[in-house]
């Protein structure tokens, strides 16, 4: 699909849908080849590949209702209060989809949305947020051509959340799913995540992860600013073209089921990214001291027991630990009794692969 594909026919007949609503839940996701840097408009400067959540999820309800000025309107509710300090976020959405989704101009919106996890947990909710907002407007836009397919449907939804927030774009559809082109994945491409276009071994179909709540507190630096300072980064272009060769390593392992080599790919793209961090300019330290106890808790239990869990990590200090549902009891007690102390209140978050957004009612 070229951008071209996605932009809406103006002459509309917004009669076709007056008024209504919908409600969609979406999940967050988590990166383990990670995307670092961007372009313009929003585009990856590498491919990532990431594991979709099935609890951490956004719930986000959208009542439209049909006005005769043009022009974009909404009231913004986060969990039933107005939430000011958000709506410039959902107006920059908007202002960027209005070329491809011209109709909402044509509409007020009444946005009431919540998260089953903590804002500003250090969990990525401005994924699982714009990637509801997207099927939500999409939601809208199948009222009004009825002949849309789900593939369309599900592209140009992810092509949608990727303008609100890059990473959203991994959270429309699919378990595992590849954003940014990549020579040996077929369909990839920079406009949109797809799912894995590869038979994924068993091992990895129900893989869990737990996310440790190191620090609860709101991101010492925004993803914005974050993918900002991989330009003219002295190590940029070396990092660029490792994640590539990292993704297609990651393919195959997925084929294979090799968790040894998993293990060490996705902890090493972990502790990339924060490395990357640490040698901008200006540099930044994300990790807490509680952070790099729990990685060395996770590598002595791994020694010790031969039990293939390992960690990523996001932008942030909070961990996630990643382990097959084969050893969900041992791994759970191993969090409960070693690495709990760890968290911010003794606080984490049981979670496991999902399959995308689901339509609410």
């Amino acid at each position: 699909m070229n951008i071209e594909d996605f932009i809406f026919d103006r002459s509309v007949d917004v009669n076709l849908a007056m008024e209504g609503g919908f409600s969609w839940g979406t999940p967050s996701n988590i990166a383990l080849v990670k995307y670092w840097g961007k372009k313009d408009n929003q585009i990856p400067a590498n491919p990532s590949l990431s594991f979709t959540l099935n609890n951490c999820k956004t719930e986000t309800s959208l009542i439209y209702k049909a006005k005769s000025d043009k022009g974009i309107s909404f009231d913004l509710l986060f969990e039933g209060q107005p939430k000011e300090d958000f709506k410039p976020k959902i107006q920059k959405f908007f202002e960027r989809i209005v070329k491809y989704c011209p109709y909402i101009e044509n509409y007020h919106f009444i946005i009431d949305t919540k998260n089953t996890f903590p804002h500003s947990s250090g969990i990525a909710s401005s994924a699982s947020g714009m990637g509801a907002m997207a099927v939500n407007i999409m939601s809208l836009e199948k009222l009004l051509n009825a002949d849309m397919t789900v593939e369309y449907f599900n592209q140009k939804a992810s092509f949608l959340a990727r303008l609100g927030s890059g990473s959203a774009c991994r959270s429309i559809t699919g378990s595992v799913v590849v954003w940014g082109e990549q020579a040996d994945i077929t369909g990839s491409s920079d406009l949109y995540g797809i799912e894995f276009p590869y038979e994924v071994h068993p091992v990895f179909k129900n893989y869990c992860d737990t996310i440790l709540l190191v620090d609860k507190g709101e991101k010492k630096v925004s993803s914005t600013v974050g993918h900002d300072l991989m330009h003219n980064h002295p190590y940029a272009e070396q990092r660029f073209s490792q994640a590539h060769e990292n993704l297609a390593k990651l393919k195959n392992i997925l084929v294979e089921g090799n968790l040894v080599e998993f293990m060490a790919l996705v902890e090493s793209e972990a502790l990339t990214l924060h490395a990357m961090m640490m040698t901008s300019m200006p540099y930044f330290i994300l990790m807490k001291p509680n952070t790099l106890q729990i990685i060395e808790k996770i590598w002595e239990f791994r020694e010790k027991t031969s039990i293939p869990v390992c960690f990523t990590l996001d932008a942030g200090a909070n961990v996630h630990v990643l382990y097959p549902m084969g050893d969900k009891d041992f791994v759970q007690t191993f969090i409960r009794q070693d690495l709990a102390q760890y968290c911010q209140n003794e606080q984490y978050i049981d979670d496991e692969i999902g399959t995308g957004s689901l339509l609410i009612k």
